[in-house]
């Protein structure tokens, strides 16, 4: 839980010490990297580290993994501007990335079915709270002490999570090795390219439409590098004898449709994580912290959800438990644009916390049900490509529902009736800020667009939900394969 709590604090905490930051160490223009940085390494890292926890085992992948990124945080409170400080956050993304897949990987080998979800709720628990927690905490570091403490206060959480995983985690002796069989080598190659491929799309994706348009140049060298790396890795992964992302992945229609379904959550959850918060400030009018408020009371409901989902699954199967989830999920998001404007902060607050629930609803049985269907000796991998997805799907959601909002307000500013307005998101967010740049029908129309915008931002989360809803049906088996736990062994129930 400590090592969740670092890899999920460290995706938000910079973001209220920018300022502070950048006048430092400079560097205004390429800020932005230090969150897509991160967020990056980790996408990029997480099949390795799967096919290797699968191999090696997962404690010397979570040691590894922690001092990884403590080495990194130290490097970043030692930067002395900012592109090293870019670097020093992708070393401590890389760290990130063990800590992620190979904790939710311990949930399911550490714990028998009946007792995952509670541990994955409390998991779900720290994730939400240290998400939520991370941009306050890096405010009051860099308006009361130094920006730098953002990544020292690191190490000693570390070191108790560290210590604690050295001292106490016991891993059960199973490798799916027959004896004396040798162990099978790690695919560098395939590593290797799997990493270039993730990080020359999600560039692409994370950049494109901000730091350059989306037809220049430097938005098509990447996604054309990109499908060349990826034509590579697929001729590298058919001829290793231990491939990174093996073919049975795909194969296996459980884990291909969880994986889809995943795949499709996270674009879905661009539009309450990325976009509610202008809502709440630019529509609402709320400060940063109010608005943070509507944003979190999803992480409330989430892993209660979660908690209770057992009930549900164990009655009529994991499939039906995370079709309900999603269906509810679908109708709350197709709420939203129906909100009146401006409206109360208590409208969009309730629905991000019916929301949560039914994502808590739909998610962890999902992942306990997929996870429950392999072995020990493939569970890593599993695990790590269906959280590989979510993060993929969350990095095209930001790109697709960002060229969405951007378009819808570039429509609307068009027909403006007052001239010198703002033509995009964030600029229209920072003429709202500043109660003397508008007149009142300025403002007032600005906040219409926006509201307008996010609608259909939700709208288009609501088509990912519904494609969710047919990778459920249509794909996703009615009952999943699980395997029984006994003797140290993994095999399939009748």
């Amino acid at each position: 839980m400590l090592g969740m709590a670092l890899a999920a604090i460290d995706g938000t905490i910079v973001s209220t010490a920018v300022p502070q930051i950048v006048g430092d160490l400079g560097g205004f223009s390429v800020f932005s990297w230090l969150f897509s940085g991160y967020l990056l390494a980790v996408t990029v890292s997480l099949p390795v580290y799967g096919k290797i926890s699968d191999t090696y085992g997962r404690k010397p992948v979570l040691i590894a993994g922690i001092i990884v990124f403590l080495f990194g945080s130290v490097l970043s409170a030692a930067a002395w501007n900012m592109t090293a400080l870019i670097a020093f956050r992708i070393i401590q993304g890389l760290g990130g990335g063990a800590l992620q897949g190979t904790v939710q990987t311990l949930a399911a080998d550490l714990f028998p079915l009946k007792e995952r979800p509670r541990i994955q709720a409390r998991l779900s628990t720290v994730w939400a709270t240290s998400a939520v927690a991370g941009p306050a905490l890096g405010g009051l570091f860099a308006v009361y002490a130094d920006w730098r403490w953002i990544f020292l206060v690191n190490l000693p959480v570390g070191g108790v999570a560290l210590w604690l995983v050295v001292r106490h985690l016991h891993e059960p002796s199973r490798t799916g090795r027959a004896a004396g069989e040798p162990r099978p080598r790690i695919d560098w190659a395939g590593a290797l390219a799997v990493f270039v491929t993730g990080a020359l799309l999600l560039t692409a994706l994370v950049q494109g439409g901000v730091a350059w348009p989306w037809l220049s140049a430097p938005s098509l060298a990447l996604l054309a590098g990109s499908a060349v790396a990826g034509a590579l890795t697929v001729v590298i992964e058919r001829r290793a004898p231990d491939p990174i992302i093996p073919g049975w992945v795909w194969r296996r229609r459980t884990i291909a449709s969880v994986n889809l379904a995943l795949g499709a959550m996270g674009l879905l959850m661009v539009a309450p994580t990325v976009f509610l918060p202008t809502y709440a400030q630019s529509v609402l009018g709320l400060g940063p912290i109010a608005a943070g408020f509507v944003l979190s009371v999803m992480t409330l409901s989430w892993p209660v959800s979660a908690a209770l989902s057992d009930r549900v699954y164990n009655r009529i199967g994991f499939r039906s438990t995370a079709i309900i989830g999603m269906s509810c999920a679908l109708l709350i998001l197709l709420a939203f644009p129906l909100l009146p404007y401006p409206g109360e902060p208590w409208q969009p607050a309730l629905i991000m916390l019916l929301l949560g629930a039914a994502l808590g609803l739909f998610q962890l049985p999902l992942i306990i049900g997929v996870q429950s269907t392999v072995g020990w000796a493939e569970r890593g991998t599993t695990t790590a490509s269906v959280l590989f997805c979510r993060q993929v799907g969350q990095s095209v959601g930001a790109a697709l529902f960002g060229a969405v909002a951007n378009g819808i307000l570039t429509s609307r500013l068009a027909a403006a009736p007052v001239a010198g307005l703002p033509r995009d998101l964030d600029t229209v967010s920072n003429a709202l800020d500043d109660p003397g740049a508008l007149t009142a029908e300025a403002a007032d129309f600005l906040r219409r667009a926006v509201d307008t915008a996010v609608d259909h931002v939700y709208l288009g989360a609501a088509g990912a939900a519904a494609l969710t809803l047919l990778v459920l049906v249509f794909m996703t088996p009615r009952r999943f394969p699980v395997l029984t736990e006994e003797s140290g062994s993994d095999t399939p129930t009748a």
